[in-house]
């Protein structure tokens, strides 16, 4: 029981997957003492359907919205998937807390196939994501990679319709809504696909000064998790930060010594990987901020861009 209860409303998208991710976050903060409420909210992103998030304007258009909840008083704290949190938060905001993470792997969907390497020649393989694009090509150049938007409810509908013959998703939001089975099989991180940076922790936002909310939210914390995402996002902040670029960002912690690897591809080129590997002890976000501004270095000396 906190020493101190809250009343606190979070901000969240309605898509299943956010939903049940403000519900988890409300009940972990009920068990603590506080009382909780939700005030959903229709971001950007979700309405702009037929464009690619990169040609729209990125991850942000589904935080703005929840932001402006917090900045005017509606709401205390937003619960977001780290991966769609621009890297810069704006001026009076930041991330108070980053919570243990899920499963971090892409998740290969298919009624009608077992795994990638199963697919006929041509086979249509629907996602958005420029990173998972250039990792797929490099994988299967003969395949045919088509856009998919939507929520995931959305996305498996659209393979369900027979748009395509399997989708790429984040395991994370899978595994969350009881949809394990909807997974044929996980790509290696070691071996076939880097996850994106933050993939599968979920962050909480709040303005900046709220001291209640940032012990409130202590006890959510994972401290491995905050170390890994922070050297992860600190490759894409380096990088320039959007989701416009085809980039590929995943560290493990190993005691004090964190690995971080990093990918880029160029979708208009050969279809070749800029992967790169550095590894340290880190301490602090900070630490891990360095190792993945040494990563981004090293990418660029490699040719990404």
């Amino acid at each position: 029981m906190s020493h101190n209860p809250l009343s606190i409303v979070i901000a969240t998208r309605e898509s299943r997957l956010a939903l049940w991710q403000a519900d988890h976050v409300a009940e972990l903060l009920r068990k603590l003492g506080h009382t909780v409420s939700l005030l959903g909210m229709t971001t950007q992103g979700d309405r702009i359907l037929d464009r690619s998030l990169s040609k729209v304007g990125g991850k942000g258009l589904f935080v703005k919205e929840l932001e402006t909840a917090l900045e005017d008083g509606r709401a205390d704290i937003a619960v977001h998937c780290l991966k769609d949190v621009p890297m810069d938060l704006p001026e009076g905001f930041e991330m108070a807390c980053v919570m243990d993470r899920e499963d971090p792997r892409d998740a290969f969907v298919s009624n009608r196939y077992a795994s990638l390497d199963d697919l006929p020649q041509g086979a249509v393989v629907g996602t958005s994501s420029l990173r998972r694009q250039v990792l797929l090509r490099a994988l299967r150049p003969d395949l045919k990679v088509e856009p998919l938007r939507g929520n995931l409810d959305t996305r498996l509908r659209k393979l369900d319709d027979g748009g395509y013959d399997a989708i790429v998703l984040a395991a994370a939001g899978l595994i969350r809504l009881g949809l394990r089975s909807r997974i044929r099989f996980a790509f290696s991180p070691d071996t076939e696909m880097l996850p994106a940076a933050g993939q599968g922790a979920l962050g909480i936002e709040i303005r900046t000064g709220r001291h209640d909310l940032t012990a409130a939210l202590a006890p959510l914390d994972h401290a491995p998790t905050w170390l890994t995402s922070s050297a992860e996002r600190a490759v894409s902040r380096a990088m320039g930060g959007s989701c416009s670029m085809p980039l590929a960002a995943f560290a493990t912690l190993s005691g004090e010594q964190l690995r971080l690897r990093a990918a880029w591809g160029d979708l208009e080129g050969d279809g070749s990987l800029i992967e790169v590997e550095v590894s340290g002890p880190v301490a602090s976000p900070a630490d891990a901020a360095l190792l993945g501004e040494e990563a981004a270095r090293q990418l660029r000396a490699g040719g990404a861009h």
